[in-house]
């Protein structure tokens, strides 16, 4: 490492868990300056995952799901307080407390935050909620202990999904919302979102496909049920709006980067665009707020909100922050992520969405037991397996050297009838939920302007 990257001021905003892992890499690997770690939330960084499983089913409380630390980190914590401007020519970051936090270098790690109900009036009701913090989660196991008659689940990708099925776990009545034509269909396809779709109304959801929820119904400001675009109704008294995440990068609008609804875009080494398209060479970004380049998806621009993902791309961010150039290294790790839900273990390696064709190759739909993999002109491109995860190792690296589609027999128990069939992922508009993994592609900025020299 060279002595000027090992020293100097090093800014992070967003302490969650690509800040916190990043913090730790920077120490790790020899950084001795300041260290400084904005979070919007007043607590310390912690584990997001189980608040949509253990703390809905009374397993954990929501204040108990920090992450442990790999190290000491020795650095000035500003929690609580939220970033509110960038000034990339005077490098420093604007909290909003009004100070001004210099910077030699800057770590983008701001994260997403639930999309909230559309209509304001709607969401104030008592009982409407959204699950994206810890305080979130330990609301809604709250309501939860007092038993509720009817919980509604608006969305039905991941977090929707696993929301619901904690929820019939503890014997609730439970009905979902899906504008698209199954559960997870948005991150799966067709094949397993039927597959979905099977098992949820097998476990008692009352699942509804190919509607919305037009509004949500109260009186004497607390929620007491909902009307739905085929004209029906239901009472509930808990509506859990779960309709993907916004990415945070408000606080970035005038900061002359390429940043907006999708995220911040930056190179496969971390460093962010401007919004002209030059990479920076002292803002860098990770996390679910980042949208960057992969090599093994025909350089498609993605955006990950995976946990796997959030902790591989910040230790590249921090290792390239204080590394010379020739030593600075890219975030090629292969998308990884797992779910839990109706008794369903589920497993993807890859991007399902960067597909064409999808193949059951292990097991089979009807036993609820199987690797579905998936190919994208002729080459495998993901793997999900549906309690069956042992095998995904051997698929993925059928992806990282972009073995041809269908795969060739190898694994064990292949199943009697191996045809690819179309994988069937639906245009994100379709859907209720967000997709965990976006193929963002190129959004030009529209602030955009020719810069002309004459």
């Amino acid at each position: 490492m060279s002595g000027e990257r090992r020293d100097g001021r090093i800014v992070i905003v967003g302490a969650s868990l690509a800040g916190l892992r990043a913090a730790e890499t920077l120490r790790e690997e020899g950084f001795g300056g300041t260290l400084t770690l904005v979070g919007d939330e007043p607590r310390p960084p912690y584990d997001r995952p189980p608040l949509s499983k253990q703390v809905l089913l009374g397993r954990v409380r929501a204040q108990d799901v920090g992450l442990p630390g790999r190290r000491d980190v020795d650095a000035r914590w500003r929690l609580g307080v939220a970033a509110v401007g960038l000034d990339p020519i005077g490098k420093q970051v604007l909290l909003a407390d009004g100070e001004r936090l210099p910077f030699d270098r800057l770590l983008i790690a701001t994260g997403t935050r639930a999309r909230p109900w559309p209509n304001p009036e709607e969401a104030a009701l008592d009982g409407v909620m959204t699950l994206r913090t810890a305080d979130d989660a330990a609301r809604l196991a709250e309501r939860l202990d007092a038993g509720p008659r009817r919980v509604l689940v608006i969305g039905a990708g991941f977090t929707g999904s696993e929301i619901a099925s904690a929820c019939r776990e503890r014997g609730f009545e439970v009905t979902v919302a899906e504008r698209g034509p199954s559960p997870l269909v948005g991150a799966l396809g067709g094949a397993l979102g039927a597959l979905a779709a099977t098992v949820q109304r097998a476990h008692g959801v009352d699942l509804r496909c190919g509607v919305t929820v037009t509004s949500l119904r109260g009186r004497d400001g607390r929620l007491i049920g909902a009307e739905f675009s085929d004209g029906s109704r239901i009472e509930a008294d808990i509506a859990v709006v779960a309709l993907g995440a916004v990415r945070n990068t408000e606080w970035l609008a005038d900061a002359g980067l390429a940043a907006g609804p999708r995220g911040v875009a930056c190179d496969a080494g971390c460093r962010a665009f401007n919004m002209y398209g030059i990479v920076t060479d002292d803002v860098f970004v990770a996390g679910d707020v980042a949208r960057f380049p992969h090599p093994l998806f025909e350089y498609q621009i993605l955006a990950l909100e995976h946990w796997g993902n959030a902790v591989a791309q910040a230790e590249v961010a921090a290792h390239n922050m204080v590394s010379p150039g020739p030593c600075r290294r890219p975030h090629l790790t292969v998308p990884a992520f797992w779910s839990s839900q109706f008794g369903l273990n589920i497993k993807s390696v890859g991007v399902p969405t960067f597909s064409d064709q999808v193949v059951v190759a292990q097991g089979s739909l009807r036993e609820r037991r199987l690797v579905a993999v998936y190919g994208y002109r002729g080459r495998v491109t993901a793997a999900v397996g549906v309690n069956r995860a042992k095998w995904l190792g051997y698929y993925q690296g059928l992806i990282e050297t972009a073995a041809p589609f269908p795969p060739r027999p190898g694994a064990a128990d292949p199943p009697a009838s191996g045809v690819p069939v179309p994988s069937d992922v639906p245009s994100p508009q379709t859907l209720s939920h967000g997709p965990t993994v976006a193929l963002t592609g190129h959004v030009p900025d529209r602030r955009l302007t020719l810069v002309r020299h004459d």
